[in-house]
């Protein structure tokens, strides 16, 4: 047996053995917007205990707008990270409103939590 051929065997079993375990993961594929419940494609209406949508903002009709009004605004975004293309001044704005609402100096603003990691 060649290699590459070894290789692929091997993990070929190891993949066999995840999902033999119940522990190998597949993507779920949402067909509605993210709230306690959702529609998934495959399983039909699924109550969701794992989402980060603490307070129900994520279908929350006066956020959606927001994101439409932002979007007809300011675009799609940067195209790049903020230090390469620029920060968008609503960034600033946000910042220097969250070191107030805090009570310190200055503030940054992140896409995503491993971002600010």
């Amino acid at each position: 047996m060649s290699l590459n051929k070894q290789f692929t065997a091997g993990l070929n079993a190891q993949l066999d053995q995840l999902k033999a375990d119940k522990v190998y993961k597949t993507l779920n594929y949402l067909d509605s917007p993210q709230g306690p419940w959702v529609e998934m494609e495959g399983r039909g209406r699924v109550l969701i205990l794992s989402s980060n949508n603490y307070v129900g903002l994520a279908d929350e009709p006066s956020v959606i707008q927001a994101g439409i009004d932002g979007l007809k605004k300011w675009g799609a975004g940067t195209a790049s990270v903020r230090f390469i293309c620029g920060t968008y001044t609503v960034h600033r704005e946000l910042e220097a409103a969250l070191a107030k609402f805090v009570g310190c100096e200055s503030s940054l603003s992140f896409v995503a939590a491993w971002n600010a990691n």
